[in-house]
């Protein structure tokens, strides 16, 4: 029998997940690439693992955000090897969805979500720019993509991220990235996510119009977690953060191996370095280093 609380049975991971956002202090959310990663920093004590689309592509050779057919079987294979193995809620990172083109395509998105709250995922972060950095999928559009979603994957906490700042230096005014919050939570969403936003005027204006948990991209230098939990932010996600830093971290110690000199004050690779390892595709310029 499954060990119960006095006010009923512990709730499942969606649940459990799903109040993290409800917290008292926001949900510091560390992204892993592979299933030892995300063990690692399960262990830690963290309360919730995300992964990186970035960080898994490029592990298995691919470049990230181009919606390929091969970066979506790695994911859900990472799904499910992290599917009962984590002590901790975990959620996934699908870029688009890989839905590709056509009447067919909010279907097969939905598709991937049944697929990973069935192996065992509490929520999964669907993006609106378009593969290889080609703008912004329309508004209406991804509403049904994500309308889609929660018909067949309702439990799964989706947190819909707005592109808006994120694939161009000189975003549109803030007023174009509510209006997709807006869309976008009528058609189910739980959480928006707005990843290039990092002055704390734009944070407290998004956190006061945004009905909903607001997750935020730490930009190291610029945030901290304290400081974004002032401003109300809800959760905080470090994105490709950690997979550059122990890619660095490996060529330092392989040159010191070589020098004999310790490692040490080396510097993180960018995303568009990891992206130019796999192959640069037009949204690596585009795209900030988080």
């Amino acid at each position: 029998m499954s060990p119960t609380s006095p006010s009923g049975p512990a709730p499942g991971p969606a649940a459990a997940f799903r109040a993290l956002h409800h917290a008292d202090e926001p949900l510091l959310l560390p992204n892993a690439w592979d299933a030892a990663s995300a063990a690692a920093l399960a262990d830690a004590g963290y309360a919730a693992i995300g992964t990186t689309s970035l960080g898994v592509a490029a592990a298995q050779g691919y470049p990230d955000g181009r919606g390929l057919a091969g970066v979506r079987d790695a994911t859900l294979a990472l799904a499910r090897r992290l599917g009962g193995r984590l002590s901790c809620p975990y959620t996934v990172d699908i870029e688009g969805g890989y839905g590709g083109e056509g009447e067919r395509a909010a279907e097969r998105v939905a598709d991937l979500a049944a697929e990973l709250a069935s192996a065992g995922a509490a929520g999964i972060n669907l993006e609106d720019g378009l593969p290889g950095g080609e703008g912004l999928q329309p508004p209406a559009r991804q509403a049904e993509l994500i309308a889609a979603v929660k018909e067949r994957a309702p439990d799964l906490y989706l947190n819909a991220r707005i592109d808006t700042h994120w694939l161009t230096d000189t975003p549109p005014p803030l007023s174009a990235t509510l209006a997709r919050a807006e869309a976008y939570l009528a058609a189910g969403a739980d959480g928006i996510f707005v990843p290039g936003v990092a002055a704390d005027e734009e944070v407290s204006a998004l956190v006061a119009a945004v009905p909903a948990p607001l997750n935020i991209l730490f930009a190291p230098g610029r945030h901290t977690v304290s400081r974004l939990a002032d401003l109300g932010v809800r959760r905080i996600s470090t994105g490709s953060l950690l997979f550059r830093t122990a890619l660095g971290a490996a060529l330092a110690a392989a040159d010191s191996v070589r020098t004999g000199r310790p490692p040490g004050g080396e510097e993180v690779p960018g995303y568009a370095r990891v992206q130019g390892l796999m192959g640069r595709t037009g949204r690596t310029a585009l795209r900030r280093d988080p």
